[in-house]
C-alpha cells in the first residue's frame, strides 16, 4: 500500500522523504499532474499528504472522503471560516483519522511547555519572522503562493505560533489585527500583530513577519508565578520565579517536528483511538484553530507598507 502526496514543492519532497524513512512506500504527484478520475481507479493508497497550495485544498479533501483515505493537509486549512467549514463539512468522520500540519506542537520547548501548569499566565506574547527573500534556494515570493491575496500573506504562512497560543490556551479569541502590506500586492500583509484575549482574562499578541533581516521564533509568558521565555530557534525555555533565571536547553533538529507528527498520522490510519502525542493536531479536535485564523485573516486592517524590493 502507497502514500501518496500531492504537490512537488519542497514540503512535498520532504514528506515524502520522512514517509520513505519512516519505512513507508510513497508516491509523489506534482499538482499540474493531478488527475482525479485516475485517482479514483486506485485501491493501493493508505493516505494522502496534500501539500498543494491552500487555494486547492477542498478537491483533495473530496477526493480522500470519496475514497476513503485518511489524509495530512498543510496548513492553514483555509483563509476564511466558510472556507474553514467547507472541508470540515466534506472530510466528515474522515476528520478523525486525518492531521493538520501543525508540526510546531511537536518542537520539545512546546512539549515542555504544554506538560506545565500555565493557570497563573496573564499575559504572553509569539513573534516569528525573516525575510521572504531569503528563505530557501530558488523561492521566488512573487511567483509564489504566499504573494496571492486569497490564501497568501504572511498571517496564513506563518500562523503556526497561532495555533501554539491556541493550543496552550483554548479560548483565545481575537480582539484586532494590525497589518502591514506592500505596494506591489494588495490585500497580501507583510506583517501582521493579532491582539488575543481569552475568559480567563488573559491578554496577548502574535505577530508575524516577512521583513525580519535575522530570523526570530521567540515567546514571553507572564504568569504570577514565574516569567518564562522561550527561544524555539535555540530550543531554550527561561524561567524566572524571583530568584533568577533558570534555563532549560532541548535537542532539536527541524525534521524530528515532521517526523513525529508523520508517526502520529500513521498510526492514526491503523487506529483512530491510537495513542497520540498530547498535543497531536487531529483534525476533528482542532476546529478552533483553523477557525482562528481564518478569523485573524479577516479581521486584518492595513495600516502601512513596507518598502521591500524584489
Amino acid at each position: 500500500m502507497v502514500i501518496l502526496v500531492i504537490g512537488a514543492g519542497s514540503i512535498g519532497r520532504r514528506h515524502v522523504a520522512n514517509l520513505q524513512a519512516l519505512g513507508e512506500d510513497a508516491e509523489l504527484i506534482a499538482w499540474r499532474e493531478y488527475d482525479r478520475a485516475t485517482l479514483e481507479k486506485r485501491n493501493d493508497v493508505k493516505g494522502l499528504v496534500i501539500a498543494t497550495a491552500t487555494q486547492v485544498r477542498l478537491e483533495l479533501v473530496q477526493l480522500c472522503a470519496a475514497k476513503n483515505w485518511p489524509f495530512y493537509v498543510e496548513k492553514p486549512l483555509h483563509w476564511t471560516t466558510e472556507g474553514v467549514a467547507e472541508i470540515y463539512d466534506a472530510a466528515g468522520d474522515l476528520a478523525r483519522r486525518s492531521m493538520l500540519g501543525f508540526m510546531a506542537r511537536y518542537h520539545p520547548v512546546v512539549q515542555a511547555l504544554a506538560e506545565q501548569d500555565l493557570s497563573d499566565v496573564y499575559g504572553f506574547s509569539f513573534e516569528i519572522g525573516h525575510d521572504v527573500r531569503q528563505w530557501r534556494q530558488n523561492w521566488s515570493f512573487p511567483e509564489s503562493y504566499a504573494a496571492k491575496a486569497d490564501g497568501g500573506g504572511v498571517l496564513l504562512d506563518l500562523c503556526h505560533e497561532l495555533d501554539l497560543a491556541k493550543a496552550l490556551f483554548p479560548d483565545l479569541a481575537v480582539q484586532s489585527v494590525a497589518s502591514v502590506g506592500h505596494a506591489d500586492f494588495a490585500g497580501v500583509d507583510f506583517a501582521s500583530r493579532i491582539a488575543l484575549t481569552d475568559r480567563a482574562g488573559r491578554m496577548g499578541t502574535v505577530a508575524m513577519d516577512y521583513l525580519s533581516p535575522v530570523s526570530l521564533r521567540r515567546s514571553d509568558l507572564a504568569g504570577t508565578r514565574a516569567a518564562r521565555s522561550l527561544d524555539m530557534l535555540a530550543a531554550v525555555i527561561t524561567t524566572d520565579s524571583g530568584d533568577g533565571p533558570k534555563a532549560q536547553t532541548f535537542a532539536y533538529d527541524r525534521n524530528d517536528m515532521f517526523q513525529a507528527i508523520t508517526r502520529d498520522w500513521l498510526a492514526l490510519i491503523e487506529d483512530e483511538n491510537a495513542a497520540l502525542s498530547p498535543l497531536a493536531p487531529r483534525l476533528s479536535d482542532i476546529r478552533g484553530s483553523s477557525d482562528l485564523i481564518a478569523q485573524a485573516w479577516g479581521e486584518r486592517v492595513f495600516t502601512g507598507s513596507a518598502e521591500m524590493t524584489f
